[in-house]
C-alpha cells in the first residue's frame, strides 16, 4: 500500500506563489506517473499537472505558464510549485500516483489552497 502524504497549503493572495508537496511511503516511487488534481468547491476533481517516470508533463490549459510540477526521485517528492495563483485556484489539491494496473493507483488525502485577498 502506498501512502501520500500532501502538504504546503494554506491561504495566499492573489498574485502570490505557493509550492506543494507530496511525499511518497514506498522506493517505488521513481516508475510511477505522478499527478496534481484539484476539486474546486462544487466541481468536480480535474487534473492539474502529471509527469511520467521519464519526465514527461502535461497541465491543464488554465495553469500552463503558472504552475510546474517536478520531482525528486530521492526523497519520493513530487511537487506542484504555483505562480500568480487567482482566486479560481482556490480548491483542494490532490496528489495521484499511478503505478499501473498491477501495483495500483493512489490517492492522498489533499491540501486546501485559498487564494483571496
Amino acid at each position: 500500500q502506498v501512502q501520500l502524504v500532501e502538504s504546503g497549503g494554506g491561504l495566499v493572495q492573489p498574485g502570490r506563489s505557493l509550492r506543494l508537496s507530496c511525499a511518497a511511503s514506498e522506493s517505488i516511487f521513481s516508475i510511477a506517473a505522478m499527478a496534481w488534481y484539484r476539486q474546486p468547491p462544487g466541481k468536480q476533481r480535474e487534473l492539474v499537472a502529471r509527469m511520467t517516470s521519464a519526465g514527461s508533463t502535461n497541465y491543464a490549459d488554465s495553469v500552463k505558464g503558472r504552475f510546474t510540477i517536478s520531482r525528486d526521485n530521492a526523497k519520493n517528492t513530487v511537487y506542484l510549485q504555483m505562480n500568480s495563483l487567482k482566486a479560481e485556484d482556490t480548491a483542494v489539491y490532490y496528489c495521484y500516483a499511478d503505478l499501473g494496473p498491477i501495483i495500483g493507483r493512489y490517492w492522498g488525502q489533499g491540501t486546501q489552497v485559498t487564494v483571496s485577498s
